[in-house]
């Protein structure tokens, strides 16, 4: 299983000292916190993709490659690329740019974003968020596993004979998680395509979460991958440690109370108790954390926000101390004590070119490809979804 932590990346004025810091001094501080990352034994580093402000990772492409240039073991990860406002054809060169820099150690994690003025910054309409996202994907599946492309479509130009370069590292794909937090047509297109799906559940009840997972498995067994028990499933978390709850309560409270993205709204104690967000021991990030396979069945992929609502970087890197040398050991063992067999391992390029090595050329992909149930196409499914149950984020 794969531990690690993303970034939003916002700027936000540490509440304590009244101090906010530069946007340079925020970028800095992300690499700083990445190398920090592999330095603690964490295996992934993700950072989200934002165009407004207070937030600064407008370019993850760059941000990674460099993160690439400085680590040599770390998973870097999107969290997420914005499937709806970019062009599936400068995702594909640029990831697959980015995987052959980092010798295979990159994925992505589509998503359709959180701030709607984006849509119209880059010419897109909101409204149209779930058709965007399914006929973008479908053309980046195409534009990385086809040589050449002849492709028509409703939010761009045609393609003839088009050929994406770089073309991907030794003929695979980056892997590909969908992430979303209300939208059951993300989690089917996740399921259709047989890629992860990552349920970034920091501010919703277990509830939610479990209900979210639990669809997505059932469509990715009725596509045919695999059984429900192995699809690829990763969940988001939040935490605050110190050796003593009581003193991590106190240090986290005046972060939570102001940071926009918290404050003026539930207490701490009650956004704690109702999301995983955990503020207290070690132990009991640990105990809440390692109870979440009970609650989704065993996953891949557990990644951790830790440097948002204005935390000063000293108090980051602490942080990942704790997070890597006592935290993750403990939950590594725990989760892997009842693990089956059959629940598969966290995506690698090196699994992943093994297996395409062992089975010939991939043609799941292949878009639009029918359900061998229905005869009806992910395309078809998944405008039925949006159209009966309207657009959520």
């Amino acid at each position: 299983m794969q531990f690690g932590i993303f970034t939003v990346g916002d700027v936000t004025t540490d509440p304590t000292t009244g101090r906010t810091p530069t946007e340079a001094e925020r970028i800095k501080a992300m690499l700083t916190i990445a190398k920090h990352a592999e330095d603690v034994g964490l295996d992934v580093f993700a950072t989200g993709e934002h165009h407004n402000p207070p937030f600064v990772p407008s370019s993850p492409t760059t941000m990674l490659g460099y993160i690439a240039a400085t680590t040599s073991t770390i998973q870097l990860s999107t969290a997420t690329t914005l499937i709806t406002t970019n062009d599936p054809v400068k995702i594909a060169e640029d990831y697959a740019m980015l995987q052959i820099i980092a010798d295979g150690r990159v994925d992505l994690m589509m998503g359709r974003g959180n701030t709607g003025p984006v849509y119209p910054w880059f010419g897109k309409d909101i409204r149209q968020g779930i058709p965007l996202a399914v006929e973008n994907y479908a053309l980046l599946r195409r534009l990385w596993d086809e040589e050449i492309v002849d492709w028509e479509g409703r939010f761009r130009t045609p393609l003839q004979g088009f050929t994406s370069t770089p073309r991907p590292l030794d003929g695979v794909a980056p892997f590909v998680w969908h992430g979303s937090i209300r939208s059951p047509e993300i989690a089917e297109q996740a399921a259709y395509y047989g890629d992860g799906f990552f349920h970034n559940n920091i501010f919703w009840p277990m509830e939610h979460t479990r209900s979210m997972v639990r669809y997505y498995r059932q469509r990715f067994e009725h596509y045919g991958h695999g059984t429900a028990e192995q699809a690829i499933v990763g969940l988001g978390g939040q935490v605050f440690m110190r050796p003593r709850s009581q003193d991590a309560v106190r240090e986290f409270r005046p972060y939570f109370d102001e940071a926009p993205v918290y404050g003026h709204g539930p207490s701490l104690e009650e956004f704690t108790a109702q999301t995983p967000l955990t503020v207290g021991s070690p132990q009991q990030v640990i105990d809440r954390y390692a109870a979440m396979r009970h609650e989704v069945g065993h996953y891949q992929r557990q990644l951790f926000l830790m440097d948002h609502a204005g935390l000063p970087l000293r108090t980051v890197l602490e942080q990942l101390d704790i997070l890597g040398g006592e935290v993750v050991p403990a939950l590594r063992a725990e989760m892997a004590s009842d693990r089956p067999a059959t629940v598969p391992d966290a995506p690698t390029h090196a699994a992943r070119v093994a297996a395409a090595r062992a089975t010939g050329p991939a043609t799941e992909h292949a878009a639009p490809a029918q359900d061998r149930w229905t005869g009806r196409t992910a395309e078809d499914d998944l405008t039925a979804a949006d159209a009966a149950s309207g657009e959520s984020a």
